[in-house]
């Protein structure tokens, strides 16, 4: 390991968070709410699978319960009805979320920058190396082609 000042290079190899953003096309726009409407349908999808799976459990404590119900009975169906409520409620606040999304895609401008996420990049750093520049990279995409790289690669 070099000492600051003495004549050998030393670098040191360390990952950075790669910033990714898209240019909004129309074929990027498609793709996205295509995305988002497929998330939607699964949601929906779930939400019916929940009310169904609810009636089958209720339907089945009444069949092993004596008729009618006694009051230890109608507990347990609250209490599951309850639970089935809590899945139901995380489930459509899921929905809320992606047709939030699905409208901000919608309202985007064409040419406009989006992040997209991050990947991890290694790079290497050496003795008098600017570490703040070297972090702050960033990929555009158009059509997932790289169009830029900026930063200090």
């Amino acid at each position: 390991m070099g000492i600051l000042g003495s004549m050998e290079t030393s670098n040191l190899m360390i990952q950075r968070q790669v910033n990714i953003k898209a240019i909004v096309t129309p074929r990027w726009k498609e793709e996205a709410q295509q995305a988002l409407q497929t998330q939607l349908n699964q949601v929906d999808g779930q939400l019916q699978g929940l009310d169904m799976q609810l009636q089958q459990v209720l339907s089945d404590i009444q069949k092993q319960s004596i008729q009618p119900p006694g009051p230890d009975t109608l507990q347990q169906m609250e209490g599951v009805k309850m639970q089935f409520n809590q899945g139901k409620s995380e489930l459509l606040e899921q929905k809320n979320q992606v047709l939030q999304q699905l409208q901000q895609v919608q309202t985007l401008s064409i040419e406009q920058q989006v992040d997209q996420g991050q990947v991890v990049s290694n790079f290497a750093i050496q003795v008098g190396d600017n570490l703040i520049s070297k972090m702050n990279v960033e990929i555009l995409l158009r059509d997932g082609i790289v169009e830029e790289i900026r930063g200090d690669i």
